[in-house]
This record gives C-alpha cells, sequence and structure tokens, in this order.
C-alpha cells in the first residue's frame, strides 16, 4: 500500500554497529546503536527531520534499549532493501542498518516481526463541495447519475481502489497518478495537500495513515476521511510489520518483545498522526 539518491547521515565517534549476522549465534547478538534504515522524504511515516510515526516508535525502541539511534536514508521503493537492510557494502563489512520499521506483514524480501499497526486504505473529499452524502463506499457506488458526472476521482495506479473503481463502472471518472514518481522528494500526501485542496480533483483514495494524517494537518478546508472496507477480491486493509534481515532470530524477537511491551504507546503515537486504526 506504501514509496518516496538522498544523504547519508554520518554521526562523529559512532558507537560500534550491531554485530548480528545469520551465522552468529543469539547470545553473540549485541546491540549497541538502534539503526534504522528509512525513507527521508515520506511522510507521515519518516523524513530526515524525524517527523514521522516511524521515527517517533524508532526512538521509542531505542529508549528501551539504551542505545544511540541513527538513520540510514534511502527513498523507499525498488531497492530499498538491497541498499540498506542488505547492504554491507562499508570498510568493516557491517550493514548499514538493522530494521525496517514499516513493511507489509509477510514482506518478501526481509524476515518480518509481529504486526504492530492494522490500518486500511480510505476514501478522501473535501467538506461541503457537493459529496457530502457519501459517508461509505456504498454511497458511491450507488451515487446518483448526477453526482456521479461531478466526479474528478484522484487515481493513483496500482492501487486497490483502481481495481474498485473498474468493478464499479466508475474508471472513466479517475485521473491516473504515480504510485511512484521520478522525483524522490515526492511524497503521496501532495493529492490531498494540493490537488483535492485547491478542487484539481473532487475525491481521491490513499492509504490510511497518509488520508488521517493530511486531514488532521490540515484546518481549512475541512477534509473528510471514510476508512474502506475489503471485498471480496479487492482487499484494502493491511497489517504493518517491522524488517530484519532473514536469519537474525535473536534480533526478530527482541523487536518483538519490544512490540508486545510497547504497544499502547505505539498506537497514541498512530492515533496522534491520524491514522485509521482497525484491531490487531
Amino acid at each position: 500500500m506504501k514509496k518516496f539518491l538522498t544523504s547519508l547521515i554520518s554521526l562523529a565517534l559512532m558507537l560500534p554497529a550491531i554485530t548480528s549476522s545469520a551465522e552468529k549465534a543469539p547470545e553473540e547478538f549485541k546491540v549497541t546503536r538502534f539503526r534504522v534504515c528509512a525513507d527521508p522524504y515520506s511522510l507521515p511515516s519518516s523524513n530526515k527531520e524525524q517527523e514521522g510515526y516511524e521515527n517517533k516508535i524508532a526512538k521509542l525502541f531505542a529508549d528501551d534499549l539504551g542505545v544511540p539511534l541513527s538513520f540510514e536514508w534511502f527513498p523507499q521503493r525498488i531497492g530499498f532493501i538491497r541498499n540498506t537492510l542488505r547492504n554491507n557494502d562499508t570498510e568493516d563489512g557491517s550493514y548499514k542498518c538493522d530494521i525496517v520499521m514499516g513493511v507489509v506483514e509477510n514482506f518478501e524480501l526481509a524476515a518480518t516481526t509481529k504486526p504492530y499497526m492494522h490500518s486500511t486504505w480510505a476514501m478522501v473529499y473535501v467538506k461541503g463541495r457537493g459529496l457530502d452524502e457519501i459517508k461509505s463506499q456504498e454511497d458511491l457506488m450507488n451515487i446518483s447519475p448526477e453526482l456521479k458526472e461531478k466526479l474528478r476521482i484522484g487515481l493513483f495506479d496500482r492501487s486497490p481502489a483502481a481495481n474498485w473503481l473498474y468493478q464499479y463502472g466508475l474508471m472513466e471518472y479517475a485521473t491516473p497518478y504515480q504510485i511512484m514518481s521520478g522525483d524522490a522528494t515526492e511524497y503521496p500526501g501532495k493529492i490531498i495537500e494540493e490537488d483535492l485542496v485547491n478542487d484539481k480533483i473532487n475525491l481521491t483514495f490513499v492509504w490510511g495513515p497518509i488520508a488521517g494524517y493530511f486531514a488532521k494537518k490540515i484546518k481549512d478546508p475541512e477534509i473528510v476521511v471514510i476508512p474502506l472496507k475489503s471485498e471480496p477480491g479487492i482487499r484494502f486493509d493491511y497489517r504493518i510489520s517491522m524488517a530484519v534481515r532473514f536469519g537474525e532470530k535473536a534480533w526478530k524477537e527482541k523487536i518483538n518483545q519490544l512490540i508486545d511491551k510497547h504497544q499502547e504507546e505505539i498506537n497514541k503515537i498512530l492515533m496522534d498522526y491520524g491514522v485509521p486504526l482497525l484491531d490487531l
């Protein structure tokens, strides 16, 4: 559901990095720095100013472990895992970072922890601009012909919303948007912050955490966010886990313990960012 080179943060007098590898036994596993692989331009999840919810959760975990926190920045798109979590092209052969704070549960390119967040895609529009009678996806499915002709839907390619619109005969009212642009500084929330607010489009579908964050950030005009329910053949909701390297069982178990210990605090962080949460 998620996005989207950049600069590498170098810290003088860095402490030794995590020394784990797939071959090391659990008792050899030492954490001396909580090193996170992160996107520098992807609010609300992460940015270089460490303003995202993933940045806050990372700090929560680093503080619990009593170690410094650092980030390896790279746009979260094709090549992200190869250039971060699996990248040991360093002078001492150590990996550049050791954890990704947000991936889809059962992500294929790394070992995933237990989920810590369950959210869903959302339908978004501006209140008071003619679409207020739409309170659910069923309302949009059964929209009147008169109102249907007024739809100007901003639609990300390769999204579950594209399949949903096609299924219900609404694709002709959609304007396509690239979910991953060539500009690493582009962020998906711009579809709300710029095009929706400025009435270039009047309805869009985005990943729920993005929708909730920008709806909370934008005070005027008021943004309406309607979480979507999965339907047979179309999945809108996803559980989000963290990712570590394959074979690092002790590290993965440590992160699972931290998730269990801090789940209430994680939920509070997510709610502060407007993330629509479903039961885990």
